[in-house]
C-alpha cells in the first residue's frame, strides 16, 4: 500500500486557526474550538492514504486543477494529490462561497 506525505499550506494551517479563533471567541466556545479542530487535523492525516477515495470538485476550474474535497462536519479540506504528496491547500467552511474563495485564493488574474 502506497503511503503519501502529507503536507498542510501556510494558508491551511491559516483557515484552521481563524475556525479556531471564530468558535473560541466569537463563539465562546474554546472547548468546542479545539474538538473541530483536532477533527479535521486527524482527518487531514488518514490522507496518507488512499487519498484518492475522496472526489474531485465538480465545478471548474477546480475540477480540471486536480482538487479533491473531503467532508469533514461543516468543513471542506481541500487538497490535490500529486506522486508521492497529498497538498492540503484549504479548510474552508461549507457554507461560504467555497468556489469564490478558492478562486480567489488559487486563480490569479492575468
Amino acid at each position: 500500500m502506497e503511503r503519501y506525505v502529507v503536507d498542510i499550506t501556510d494558508d491551511a494551517l491559516a483557515d484552521m486557526d481563524a475556525l479556531y479563533e471564530h468558535i473560541a471567541k466569537k463563539l465562546q466556545a474554546p472547548e468546542n474550538a479545539m474538538g473541530q479542530y483536532n477533527r479535521i487535523a486527524d482527518a487531514i492525516l488518514t490522507l496518507e492514504s488512499f487519498p484518492d477515495r475522496y472526489g474531485l470538485f465538480e465545478c471548474e476550474p477546480e475540477h480540471s486543477l486536480g482538487i479533491h474535497k473531503m467532508v469533514v462536519d461543516n468543513y471542506l479540506v481541500c487538497y490535490v494529490i500529486d506522486p508521492g504528496v497529498v497538498t492540503v491547500t484549504d479548510v474552508l467552511y461549507g457554507a461560504s462561497d467555497v468556489h469564490k474563495r478558492l478562486q480567489e485564493r488559487h486563480i490569479k488574474n492575468e
